[in-house]
């Protein structure tokens, strides 16, 4: 039997006279059951009125075997990824939870992203529950140092190579742990000078770039996303706007490009050939996507285990498809680290390892980001412990179009000696392997541009069969028409460029197309 009890008139007005922010938060159940089509990605809507301060969503999947992602989004649009994170979505006015946006409460229809990342089965029931609080009933501490992200220009000046890693995970990511912090000390300890904060398909760590950067100063945080799509993950490198990822719901990858191009970012395939089933959900890259929107290309992701070193072939030969048709970008390195160098599984890799190097005249945030398009690069594919590599033409840096009927290449190894050096034409080897059997050592070689189209160059530093260290591309093609004599232009930055090579061969004896020399002067690039 149902009774009601009466307040006695003290204490009803007592509770009239109660503020209206008093009043117990809101809770709404919205439990159910994901749709069974192809759709990757489904909408659960919610109502706020005009006086919340403070949106919670509580969200899992009821069955373990299924793997369902959890985002917000309010009228106006992004407030937050978390991914397979199953803690709850916390976002207020200057506050919110890890992967999820600070900002004002609107008003309005408010929408749970889920995303199908694997159903394995049916029905795919989830738990959703959605809790409204008013500013009385706040739960989520300050966050002063959240504020919104400023360049911090040049940390050094000098045109050199810079070392880096291009694929770093934040506690912003809901499937990773470290702070800005722990992430600096392990980059400066493994020799870095730059990481690209790559966080799942949010740009939160936007918020926290510029107190971490106040306290390290010798390193570089450049600010980025991972793309993450269940049918392959791309880098942005120097994103700080939210883009769509919702590939063939609600966007495309064309467009997806294009929105990250816009904002001047780089689009950098990931691990392209890194197809491990539920270990990596959408690992594998398998977008359809035009060449021109591709920008670099992850050749090495993370632990050089017999496993990785599996991946890479394929990877290497992707990056080599793009450039063979034409469109010449630039081959990258990354960790891929989710635990700041403290992960202990068969795929986890500490920050630099692989590492990058880009050449660039300072290092800056425009500066790395204009190296890459350049093609400055050199992969150190077991980090900076890997030897050094410069590849490069007396006409040219490495990255650069040769237009000459010849061409005179430079390979200069530091820290190889006791390895094999070998040139690649075009994808396949130029001859044999040489031995590394100085410190330096130099290897030169005058090349033939083609009668038609280009080739490219490339040189590896392998180990037991192994390759160690890549570099990116040096293009040659013979001039218009053929004729004339054979001092070549490069169609990027000929000054500086052809004068630091030319220095390198000044010595060469010309009559000669391969020589080996050793000097006992050590370079600067290590």
């Amino acid at each position: 039997m149902h009774t009601t009890r009466l307040l006695s008139p003290v204490a009803l007005g007592l509770l009239l006279a109660l503020p209206q922010t008093a009043r117990a938060e809101t809770v709404l159940d919205l439990d159910g059951t994901a749709p069974d089509g192809d759709e990757t990605h489904f909408f659960v809507t919610f109502e706020v009125p005009a006086d919340i301060a403070e949106v919670e969503v509580r969200h899992s999947s009821v069955a373990s075997e299924n793997i369902l992602d959890f985002g917000l989004e309010d009228p106006n649009g992004f407030r937050g990824w978390g991914g397979g994170n199953t803690e709850p979505a916390v976002v207020g006015l200057d506050r919110a939870s890890r992967s999820y946006v600070p900002g004002p409460i609107p008003a309005g229809t408010w929408r749970v992203v889920v995303g199908k990342a694997q159903v394995n089965v049916l029905p795919a029931q989830y738990t959703l529950q959605v809790i409204l609080r008013t500013a009385a009933e706040t739960t989520l501490a300050a966050q002063p140092e959240r504020a919104p992200y400023e360049d911090p220009g040049a940390l050094a000046v000098g045109r050199r190579f810079y070392a880096g890693d291009f694929h770093v995970h934040s506690r912003e990511s809901g499937d990773a742990h470290p702070t800005l912090d722990e992430i600096a000390t392990v980059a400066r300890a493994n020799g870095l000078d730059f990481v690209v904060i790559t966080d799942h398909n949010t740009h939160t760590a936007l918020d926290f770039l510029n107190d971490a950067q106040a306290r390290h100063p010798d390193l570089l945080f450049i600010p980025g996303v991972e793309f993450t799509t269940y049918a392959g993950h791309a880098n942005a490198i120097g994103a700080t706007t939210w883009v769509n990822h919702r590939v063939g719901v609600d966007t495309t990858i064309d467009d997806a490009a294009a929105a990250y191009r816009a904002q001047g970012a780089l689009f950098s395939i990931n691990h392209p050939a890194l197809s491990l089933g539920d270990l990596c959900i959408g690992c594998a890259w398998n977008h359809d996507l035009p060449d021109e929107a591709i920008d670099g290309v992850e050749i090495m992701t993370g632990a050089t285990t017999v496993a990785q070193m599996a991946f890479l072939r394929p990877s290497v030969a992707l990056w080599d498809g793009l450039c063979a048709r034409g469109r010449h970008v630039a081959a990258l390195g990354g960790s891929d680290d989710h635990r700041a160098g403290e992960g202990t599984g068969t795929l986890d890799s500490p920050i630099g390892s692989p590492t990058t190097m880009v050449e660039a005249d300072e290092l800056s945030v425009a500066a790395i980001l204009e190296g890459i398009r350049q093609r400055r690069t050199v992969v150190r594919i077991t980090g900076m412990a890997a030897p050094m590599v410069e590849l490069g033409a007396r006409e040219g840096l490495v990255g650069d179009t040769v237009t000459a009927r010849r061409a005179h290449l430079e390979v200069r190894v530091t820290g190889g000696q006791g390895r094999t050096l070998q040139l690649l034409k075009n994808g396949e080897p130029q001859g044999d392997a040489v031995a590394v059997d100085a410190d330096p050592f130099t290897l030169s070689l005058e090349v033939l541009a083609p009668a038609e189209g280009e080739d490219r160059y490339r040189a590896e530093v392998v180990e037991s069969r192994r390759q160690v260290t890549l570099t990116s591309h040096v293009y040659v093609r013979a001039p218009v028409g053929g004729g004339g004599c054979s001092v070549g232009m490069n169609q990027s930055e000929p000054a500086h460029g052809a004068l630091r090579w030319a220095a390198l061969a000044l010595a060469a004896a010309l009559a000669l197309r391969v020589r080996r020399r050793r000097t006992g002067a050590r370079g600067p690039h290590t």
